[in-house]
């Protein structure tokens, strides 16, 4: 795997794990909070490290850090504070997998005591799952650095006054538009910075060229999948509530827009292979079979089919899905007769006691009852 996604490994595990060794690096201060981590086995008593402000001279000393390529360290020197917006984005990234395939057989669990990869083997399958964690890591990234912009965070950009040149009919732009070109330039030039050079006649595997090509178009495709989705927002100025003046700009939308496109990306990703032209001809990834469609720049391609997620398989890092709760009259991914891979399920009954009949209290908290009542779970065997 790229050093690139291997920094957005760690930067996961100094999140999940809450090592403190890992913060380091980062130039981070750690600071203490509480709370479940998804997907992560860490329970809601655990202490986890949360964000934390990035000084001057520890921001330069992280540039320096071992886990950086020479290219990503002088990256890093232009604007040390960065690295805080690309852990960010990692966050971020992971948050949005986790979501999105939340009911599917892989559901992007993590292995905090992995430290090289906290995605297990599944990384070194260059599958549909592979291509969707480098689309959406990329596109967290640029999400992050963009909005580190607007925000006055990072010093070497702010707003997109680009689309001030424009002259558009019935209103005018302002306001502080969201400047998503510098922040899709940034990751871009942060991804390819770290790739290691591909060795003389390493075609295939986590190392290969067939792999870099992967990782770079679907890292585009990510980028893109955010770009594609920047909305105009506006604002009416005038006496009395009249409109007379309408000021509009460019803002990211959620996240979890990007998300759902790249889900269904994912859902619909194209079997390539690699296609060597000889000459001075650069090699090139082309539809593995002749009656696939060419993808275009905005798809996710993919190099190998999936591993068996259904079992447990240790030297991928896949747990299974024995034990995942399922939903029996669900028809979907959730579903007991997909989710358990047709091994069956076990129904249980357990007492449960959660709040109940809330109601607000001026003023000014909600006070609840609690209730007790028992609950059907099916697990898959």
């Amino acid at each position: 795997m790229s050093m690139s996604y291997l920094l957005v490994s760690l930067l996961i595990v100094a999140w999940q794990s809450g090592a403190q060794a890992n913060w380091w690096y980062l130039g981070l201060e750690p600071r203490l909070t509480s709370g479940p981590i998804q997907g992560s086995g860490v329970d809601s008593q655990t202490q986890i490290a949360g964000a934390g402000v990035i000084g001057p001279a520890s921001a330069e000393k992280n540039c320096k850090n071992a886990h950086l390529t020479a290219k990503q360290q002088a990256i890093c020197s232009r604007s040390p504070p960065v690295l805080q917006a690309v852990r960010a984005g990692a966050r971020l990234a992971i948050e949005e997998c986790q979501h999105q395939f939340r009911s599917a057989r892989w559901n992007c669990s993590v292995s905090p005591e992995n430290p090289e990869n906290v995605f297990g083997g599944v990384m070194l399958v260059n599958s549909r799952e592979a291509a969707f964690i480098y689309a959406v890591s990329a596109a967290g990234v640029a999400y992050s650095v963009t909005r580190a912009c607007s925000r006055g965070e990072l010093t070497d950009c702010s707003c997109d006054n680009r689309v001030r040149a424009r002259r558009p009919n019935n209103w005018q732009w302002g306001g502080c538009s969201e400047d998503i070109h510098f922040g899709e330039k940034f990751s871009r030039e942060w991804s390819e910075g770290g790739e290691e050079p591909v060795k003389e006649g390493a075609l295939y595997g986590p190392k290969g060229l067939a792999g870099q090509l992967m990782r770079k178009h679907d890292s585009e495709a990510g980028r893109r999948a955010i770009r594609s989705r920047m909305q105009r927002v506006c604002k009416c100025h005038g006496m009395s509530g009249s409109c007379s003046v309408r000021v509009c700009w460019r803002r990211l939308p959620s996240f979890r827009v990007a998300g759902v496109a790249l889900a269904a990306l994912h859902e619909g990703a194209a079997l390539v292979r690699l296609a060597q032209r000889g000459g001075r001809r650069p090699a090139r990834l082309r539809p593995a079979r002749p009656d696939l469609k060419r993808p275009n720049k905005t798809d996710l391609v993919y190099l190998e089919d999936s591993p068996d997620y259904c079992e447990r398989n240790l030297t991928l890092g896949i747990p299974g899905t024995r034990g995942r709760v399922c939903n029996r009259t669900s028809l979907g991914l959730d579903g007991c007769r997909l989710l358990c891979c047709g091994r069956g399920y076990q129904t249980r009954v357990r007492d449960v006691t959660e709040k109940c009949k809330c109601r607000f209290v001026w003023c000014c908290h909600v006070k609840c009852e609690m209730c007790r009542h028992t609950r059907e779970e099916h697990v898959c065997n």
